[in-house]
């Protein structure tokens, strides 16, 4: 990463794992000690993306599962090029809730789609940007569905079976082993962060994981976290 580049920050994991508190928490954390940060999400993020966003989790209807990795990629594509891109050549700090991670979980495992043609297609979406570092936040699944009834209805991807969700969760737990890691070099640095506890104590372990990869922005703030 030069210099003057911004950094991209993703949050990963399963559906009600607290990645959108978090990444709210986090832009917050982070303006609080005076680094310039955006947070955006996927699917969305751009006026397109929104309306994408809508179509695949809302719209009363079944989408192939090819249908649905493309439509995601299309998402991702106008968000790269429109909002992150620019923000990191601005010397931006950029919070991604969810990025392609979820579709390798959700579209491969989940949907048993070629990993291979997955990846090709994410490489045109993405121009090759590699986060600079994705926090996965693991958290087991009796919480996140107690979290989801708490939350109120599911959508239609968290809908899905049970099957279906027990190979996201495998996906996950691989994407943290280092030769998945070593294997993909366009995922970047992951880490895993345990979701469970109050917001401000899973704030304080993603804080950390800032500071240790990068020292000297982050290790004197890490302490202090809200």
């Amino acid at each position: 990463m030069s210099a003057s580049r911004g950094r991209l920050i993703v949050l990963e994991g399963q559906e009600s794992a607290g990645k959108s508190t978090q990444a709210r928490r986090l832009v917050r954390w982070l303006a609080d000690r005076g680094i310039d940060a955006i947070l955006v999400r996927e699917p969305g993020g751009t006026d397109a993306g929104e309306k994408i966003r809508e179509l695949l989790l809302h719209v009363p209807y079944q989408l192939t599962a090819a249908a649905e990795a493309l439509l995601f990629m299309a998402s991702r594509a106008e968000l790269v090029d429109r909002v992150i891109k620019p923000a990191l050549r601005e010397g931006r700090t950029v919070i991604v809730d969810r990025f392609f991670l979820s579709t390798y979980a959700y579209q491969v495992a989940g949907r048993g789609l070629d990993a291979d043609l997955v990846a090709s297609a994410n490489a045109l979406a993405t121009q090759g940007l590699v986060p600079d570092l994705t926090v996965v936040l693991t958290l087991a699944a009796s919480e996140r569905r107690a979290r989801l009834d708490r939350r109120g209805g599911p959508d239609k991807i968290e809908r899905a079976g049970d099957q279906f969700h027990s190979r996201v969760d495998a996906a996950f737990e691989r994407f943290l082993d280092t030769a998945w890691q070593a294997s993909h070099p366009e995922a970047g640095p992951i880490v895993g962060i345990d979701g469970a506890g109050s917001e401000a104590e899973v704030l304080s372990r993603i804080a950390a994981a800032l500071a240790h990869a990068w020292p000297e922005t982050f290790a004197a703030a890490s302490g202090s976290n809200r």
